[in-house]
């Protein structure tokens, strides 16, 4: 049976986001054989050890196999890769690189392992778990789709550069394919490069680039560095300087930086105060809503802990309890190893000054302004 090629999902938000979350440094790996048995619900549908192509088609006439490459591509390639190799950026940025499944034997990689790490993530390391975004079978259909592919057939999957996504003849680039691929680290001395050669890199800087980042480089530099890209907003002044942020003035996520001015609360809430702009604003944003950038990409989203009906039903119980032992199914963490019990409770009582109904004025216009904004 011919395999279907066809476009990917790509989700380039989730290249800034993985780098945010990955702080720079992280860990991924898959675990070994011999890992512990995943119980027989985690799998909706039977599935045996070794799927083929030959799988049954289901309503509709996509084969299991094609339904898990869907899936792979519209989740696991940023860091994995299209051809589950783990040549990508994100891994470049990881100290134990993802898994090169083109390398890795099924029997040494068992299926009840693969099926448990997509579901549960793998704690200190960058593999998220997918147990609340994906179905047990969607689960399995990708574990199957990946090990089938790359495991067993040392198949490429769906290429990218394809005319389906806008890339007829991409052989005519081939000059700057051993930058993008590596293979020519792109700080090499242009002295030492053919004239064929130099055209590739000049190519790849001018469009590859913006994909492919830096591919390869023999001395890397910064990672990060703070500069303007545009005239400076908010009265930005080099003779009287503010920690620069060369984005956020530009963005429709910088109305949600911004915490409410709250002149009157009492020590313990002031207290709070500090401890959740410190620490809860990095996903919650500092306006409690929820619509920072960082908020705007967390699946599920964060709390809008601003919303009136949200934070008018809650008690500083129910909110201590909720940071203390975190929300499961969610990306809410357990702070009960971070913060005290008195800390908890300043936070909590911050919050209830802070939104609930009689705030200070302003807040709720910021908020809808920025909803706006969003749309636009």
């Amino acid at each position: 049976m011919r395999r279907r090629r066809g476009g990917n999902g790509h989700l380039l938000r989730w290249v800034m986001l993985g780098l945010v979350l990955a702080g720079g440094k992280v860990g991924v790996e898959w675990g070994s054989a011999g890992g512990a048995e995943v119980v027989a619900e985690a799998v909706a549908e039977p599935v045996t050890e070794e799927v083929t192509e030959a799988v049954v088609t289901e309503a509709g006439g996509e084969s299991r196999h094609e339904r898990g490459r869907r899936i792979y591509n519209y989740r696991c390639y940023f860091c994995h890769g299209y051809s589950g190799n783990a040549r990508t950026l994100a891994a470049s940025f990881m100290a134990r690189p993802p898994r090169d499944f083109t390398a890795t034997s099924p029997e040494l990689l068992t299926r009840e392992v693969m099926l448990e790490a997509i579901r549960d993530g793998r704690p200190g390391s960058a593999m998220a778990a997918f147990g609340t975004i994906l179905t047990a079978d969607e689960v399995a259909l990708v574990a199957d789709f990946v090990r089938q592919e790359f495991m067993i057939d040392g198949a490429v999957n769906t290429r990218y550069h394809i005319e389906a996504n806008g890339w007829g003849n991409h052989e005519r680039y081939a000059a700057a394919f051993p930058f993008a691929l590596g293979e020519i680290a792109l700080d090499q001395e242009e002295a030492t490069l053919t004239s064929e050669q130099l055209v590739g890199k000049r190519l790849f800087m001018s469009a590859c680039i913006t994909c492919h980042d830096r591919s390869r480089v023999r001395e890397p530099e910064l990672v990060w560095e703070s500069r303007p890209v545009s005239f400076p907003r908010g009265s930005y002044s080099h003779r009287d300087p503010v920690p620069v942020d060369a984005v956020a003035s530009a963005s429709i996520h910088a109305l949600h930086d911004i915490p409410p001015s709250l002149p009157d609360l009492d020590p313990e809430a002031r207290l709070g105060e500090k401890l959740f702009q410190g620490n809860c604003a990095f996903c919650h944003g500092a306006d409690g809503t929820g619509k920072n950038w960082i908020g705007r990409f967390l699946e599920p989203p964060p709390r809008n802990l601003a919303d009136p009906a949200f934070i008018t039903a809650m008690s500083s119980e129910r909110l201590e309890a909720a940071i203390l032992e975190g929300i499961p199914g969610s990306s809410m963490p357990a702070w009960k190893g971070v913060l005290s019990e008195t800390e908890v409770r300043a936070i909590g009582r911050y919050l209830l000054a802070a939104f609930s109904p009689g705030a200070p004025p302003g807040l709720q216009e910021r908020d809808r302004l920025g909803s706006a904004a969003s749309r636009n």
